[in-house]
């Protein structure tokens, strides 16, 4: 892919647990992920990011990390992963893995020593507080999985700062033998051959070391991704918490070890009071090279938020790179979330041809190339925490999370015992097998784009200017030295009409018709996408 791999890249998300099981035991692992990167590099895209493989207790599925250099023997062997990056690399696939610098497991050696006293080598590598004098925490900081985001430990008769679990105690980066063990665990998987990383929660690592009281939040604006209605986190603004300028300088430390490494990228995950400024802020040339938020992963897919949110990213971002997603392992998935349920197989098209338009690298998450919807899991059948403490108003994250569906048999071919998830008949009618036989699948639709998409450097490293269109079509022009290709998306469940740019030419790819162009106006059928060349002026 030459330099920069990462500008313009689509990125496969592999989310391991629910991607194939190779042993019977209904858990995903690393050999699965071996045996299906030819399906993988099928799809035409650029990269692959495996969620986390490490060694953990699994309280938060992977993301709660006891050893940041080892793979989990659920998953398989480090042998296992260099299997995987070798085949990756053979067929041309860049490979990023998840690291997690803010937080780890309580069970990690590094805590388990740091709870024991106040005076051993690891005291200080957690966000240790003395309580206040009538015993409560130290302050009013909440847990984003709800309640308080202190927990007491008797043995040092102080609480503990966790911003997710009260099993991912919180790192302490103002001790700067911390950011050094997270440095040394990134150059690990550095030299062993990765491609980059995709920082979890980066925004995260400092805290306000005065521990002051995050302000609270109107009832009115008290709305973010994935949040229960009653979940209390989003009753304060987080400014203490996290995002502190502290964090600058740790992202210049992880630009310059990777500066160190040839072409290497890293995309960092966004979750702040201003997620935009803070993406800016963070993508630089001394600092992440690309970065995501949440404000495509909400309820509004509505041409009006979709144009103004990456027209309010474009002028902020000067030198950086910006990714896109709609779907990931934390929200529901696009095609039930702004499709209001229905699993249109034309909205599914319609969603991966519009996120892989957009200026910036592209996330996709696995199964979304099959156009799958939420799954609606019984509560006997969850396993996210999360879910399960706000059910039923919140159903968690499981819904997202379930195995993806290689055939239409039992379990979805995704294993031969029982499946840490169940596979809904929702998901076998639409499997791997089932949409390869059918030349019309959204399958294939999502194969002929991203190869088509390759070969047009306008939507690969181009610039993007919005233009102006009702509610509900979104229209946009993306332009290289080379071309320049017209987009338009009618993002509602009815036709529409625009009036086109003089000299408007359609382009044919396969799984993308019924527009049509009568020589003033396109006309737009329900959830379609018009991709155009297009001269003269604009």
């Amino acid at each position: 892919m030459g330099r920069e791999w990462w500008r313009g890249a689509v990125i496969y998300q592999i989310y391991p647990r629910s991607f194939l099981d190779t042993n019977g035991d209904g858990i995903g692992d690393l050999p699965g992920i071996v045996e299906r990167l030819d399906y993988i590099a099928g799809l035409g895209v650029d990269a692959i990011w495996i969620s986390p493989f490490f060694t953990s207790p699994m309280a938060d599925f992977g993301y709660d990390i006891a050893d940041f250099c080892g793979v989990d023997p659920m998953f398989g062997t480090l042998a296992d992963f260099d299997r995987v990056l070798k085949k990756a690399h053979d067929h041309g696939l860049k490979v990023m893995i998840d690291q997690v610098l803010s937080h780890c497991s309580s069970a990690h050696a590094w805590f388990q020593e740091s709870r024991q006293s106040r005076d051993n080598p690891k005291a200080d590598w957690f966000v240790w507080a003395d309580p206040k004098p009538d015993g409560s925490p130290p302050n009013n900081w909440l847990s984003l999985f709800g309640g308080v985001a202190w927990t007491w430990e008797p043995r040092r008769s102080q609480y503990y700062l966790h911003n997710f679990l009260p099993s991912q105690p919180d790192l302490n980066f103002h001790n700067p033998e911390v950011s050094a063990a997270q440095l040394d665990n990134l150059k690990f998987w550095l030299d062993r051959g990765v491609d980059g990383f995709r920082l979890d929660s980066i925004n995260f690592p400092y805290h306000d070391a005065l521990l002051r009281d995050n302000p609270a939040k109107p009832a009115h604006l008290r709305t973010g991704r994935g949040f229960s209605p009653d979940n209390p986190y989003a009753y304060q603004y987080h400014i203490h918490n996290n995002t502190q300028p502290e964090n600058l300088g740790l992202l210049e430390d992880v630009r310059a070890l990777l500066d160190r490494y040839d072409d290497v990228g890293a995309l960092g995950e966004i979750s702040s009071e201003d997620s935009l400024a803070t993406t800016a802020e963070y993508c630089t040339a001394r600092r992440l090279h690309m970065a995501y938020s949440f404000e495509l992963l909400t309820e509004d897919g509505s041409a009006r938020h979709i144009r103004s949110t990456v027209e309010a990213l474009e002028a902020r971002m000067r030198d950086g790179w910006p990714c896109w997603a709609v779907s990931n392992h934390d929200v529901q998935r696009a095609v039930s979330r702004w499709g209001s349920g229905d699993a249109d197989p034309a909205l599914a098209r319609q969603l991966i041809a519009l996120v892989c338009s957009l200026r910036g690298a592209v996330c996709l998450y696995q199964g979304e190339e099959l156009g799958l919807p939420e799954a609606d899991l019984p509560y006997e059948a969850l396993r996210d925490p999360y879910g399960k403490a706000f059910w039923p108003n919140f159903k968690g994250r499981d819904g997202c999370r379930t195995p993806l569906p290689w055939t239409d048999g039992p379990q979805g071919g995704f294993s031969q015992g029982t499946p840490w998830l169940p596979v809904p008949e929702a998901h076998r009618v639409r499997s791997v097998a089932v949409q390869n036989a059918d030349s019309d699948s959204t399958l294939h639709a999502a194969r002929a784009f991203l190869r088509w998409r390759k070969q047009q450097p306008a939507l690969v490293h181009g610039s993007i200017r919005f233009l102006d269109a009702p509610e509900p079509l979104l229209a946009f022009v993306r332009e290289s030295a080379d071309e320049r290709l017209l987009l338009v998306f009618n993002l509602s469940a009815v036709p529409a009409r625009w009036a086109a740019p003089a000299n408007t030419s359609l382009l044919a790819i396969p799984g993308f018709s019924g527009v049509t162009h009568d020589g003033e106006n396109l006309h737009l059928p329900a959830r379609s996408v018009a991709l155009a060349r297009v001269g003269g002026s604009l």
